[in-house]
């Protein structure tokens, strides 16, 4: 029995594990708290837990050689370390998150260790490059090539769920959400580079009508520039790629960044009221009407989304913060998961859309559309699990099955991988809907 080691046990991990305990493969959870390890497992005799922490290197070398694959789902820094030992002991490793330059310099051991290390085999990244690589080799296929590519991803609450003012709730790591919210952004448009600083990222949204769910907000996602090269698509003149958010979201976070609420730096706190620390953050004498201070220090209205989101958080009130020292970022992020995680009975939902231009050696054009809108469970896992584990699931037994060949570093971009990937999903009822032959109209049309 082929047997698979899964480091950490979060908001994810469930869909993958099921999944391969119900192909008959042997599955050890390690993670810190032994108890959602078991809680995933539950009864099942090919399932075992393991209590473990990441400066337990010594215990994680034995785990990774007594297993024939690793998948990583711990924290992005902590793949590199994973990384090195799966190819000094020659075994495969998995994992969702992005490659970063220092996982991918490992490219040539990991092909010389006989090992694939296969990333980025999730939702975003995951499924987008899958789907997206589909319709771009259909296209070249055809002798066309890609002239505009959009690719906008959400991981969202369902429409049905009680709204917030921020119209969000967490299915996924909730620090991460409130960090990106700090990134930059960067993409091409009618051959021009784009760069957004983080001061700007939330500013003019691009609105999309998304069948079933709405009118949806767009803002850039990180940088959208190296996958003209890894699509195989160079001559592109326009690249975005971009986050899917309720209307709402956007122009609270822009508010909130303004006020500098999302700062890593840390400040002394000891004594203040929430009240107190919004007085520190707009240079106020006092915290006495300071809804109405922080409002005009924003130049808005004292009724305007922004400050309702943010006296619902708390951040007007008098009640003590009961910190001595910490990063208003920490602050925010603390609050909002008290207040947002998702709970039970309330369903999440994942968007996910894909639209091309595509011009042919006889002149037409056409825009070429891909969706995907994926609906958690009540009973059983969220649709954010579901479609970031599952893909990796379904990488973990193509390589024990032999079915993927290549090594070293590789993401899931060649047909080898993607087509029998996405076949799998859609047998799961996880499927991208493609549109082709659509009118230029059809295109995205973003803000002058």
């Amino acid at each position: 029995m082929k047997k698979v080691l899964i480091l950490g046990a979060g908001m994810v991990v469930k869909p993958i594990v099921t999944y391969l305990l119900n192909k008959d493969y042997h599955v050890t959870v390690a993670s810190r708290t032994k108890s959602k390890a078991d809680a995933i497992i539950g009864d099942h005799p090919h399932g075992h837990s393991v209590t473990w922490t990441v400066d337990q290197e010594h215990e994680l070398d034995q785990m990774i050689q007594q297993h024939d694959l690793t998948v990583s789902l711990l924290p992005y820094t902590h793949h590199l370390m994973v990384a090195r030992k799966c190819i000094h002991f020659g075994k495969n490793m998995v994992t969702t998150s992005y490659v970063k330059p220092e996982m991918r310099a490992l490219n040539e051991e990991a092909r010389k260790a006989g090992i694939i290390i296969l990333n980025e085999l999730g939702l975003d990244p995951g499924i987008d490059h899958m789907s997206a690589m589909r319709i771009i080799d259909h296209i070249h296929n055809k002798g066309g090539q890609v002239e505009e590519f959009y690719s906008f991803c959400g991981a969202l609450v369902a429409p049905e769920v009680e709204e917030n003012p921020f119209r969000y709730k967490f299915t996924w790591a909730p620090k991460g959400v409130v960090m990106a919210g700090n990134n930059d952004g960067n993409y091409l448009r009618d051959g021009q580079i784009q760069y957004i600083p983080t001061e700007n990222l939330f500013k003019d949204p691009i609105q999309v009508m998304f069948p079933g769910v709405g009118l949806l907000d767009v803002y850039p996602n990180r940088d959208s520039l190296p996958y003209a090269s890894l699509y195989g698509i160079p001559k592109v003149k326009t690249i975005f790629r971009g986050t899917f958010r309720y209307q709402g979201w956007c122009e609270i976070i822009d508010a909130m960044k303004k006020l500098r609420l999302l700062s890593y730096e840390k400040q002394n706190l000891e004594g203040l009221t929430y009240a107190g620390f919004m007085a520190g953050q707009i240079q106020a004498n006092d915290s006495i009407n300071i809804r109405e201070k922080v409002a005009a220090k924003l130049n808005i209205s004292a009724d305007s989304m922004p400050i309702q989101a943010m006296e619902w958080l708390g951040l007007f009130s008098g009640e003590p913060m009961g910190r001595i020292e910490d990063s208003p970022f920490e602050i925010v992020s603390d609050l909002m998961i008290e207040k947002m995680m998702i709970q039970p009975g309330e369903r999440d939902m994942v968007v996910m859309l894909h639209t091309f231009v595509a011009s042919y050696p006889d002149g037409t054009k056409e825009v070429v559309k891909s969706r995907m809108l994926d609906f958690g469970t009540l009973l059983t896992d969220t649709s954010v699990a579901r479609t970031v584990a599952l893909p990796a699931a379904c990488g973990v037994e193509m390589i024990l099955e032999g079915r993927i060949r290549a090594k070293g570093v590789h993401i899931p971009v060649i047909p080898e991988i993607y087509n029998p990937v996405l076949d799998s999903l859609e047998k799961m009822g996880i499927r991208m809907e493609e549109q082709y032959g659509l009118p230029l109209s059809e295109g995205i049309r973003m803000k002058e």
